[in-house]
């Protein structure tokens, strides 16, 4: 069975609430889980203590299983000291945008015609 430590969506609409929980990769994000292991309120500031809440301990024991953290819950468990930091790289965001990329091959495409009529 693999297994997943991720968020389960409660609360109202735009007013989010997360459980933090072990289930099965295989069930539906808000349905059924194995076991709840905290909370994640994001409405609270960044450094509030009840902005997320774990029980380390059981998020150990589900790691020493097999189980797998989300992203999100990864990060969370790096601040809080119990994985060692991962190194994460976004190779597209330093990518110029479809229309960048048109108007720089347009201006290049200019200055090459102008050196042509210029000599």
């Amino acid at each position: 069975m693999a297994m997943k430590i991720r968020l389960a969506r409660g609360g109202s609409k735009k007013r989010p609430h997360y459980a933090i929980v072990a289930s099965d990769s295989r069930m539906p994000r808000d349905g059924r889980f194995l076991e709840k292991l905290g909370t994640y309120n994001p409405l609270l500031a960044k450094d509030s203590e009840d902005r997320v809440k774990m029980n380390l301990e059981r998020v150990q024991y589900w790691l020493s299983q097999g189980a797998q953290p989300t992203d999100r819950i990864a990060r969370f468990l790096e601040a809080a000291g119990v994985l060692a930091k991962a190194e994460r790289k976004n190779m597209k965001k330093a990518e110029p945008g479809k229309k960048a990329k048109q108007r720089a091959e347009e201006k290049a495409a200019k200055a090459a015609k102008a050196e042509e009529s210029a000599e």
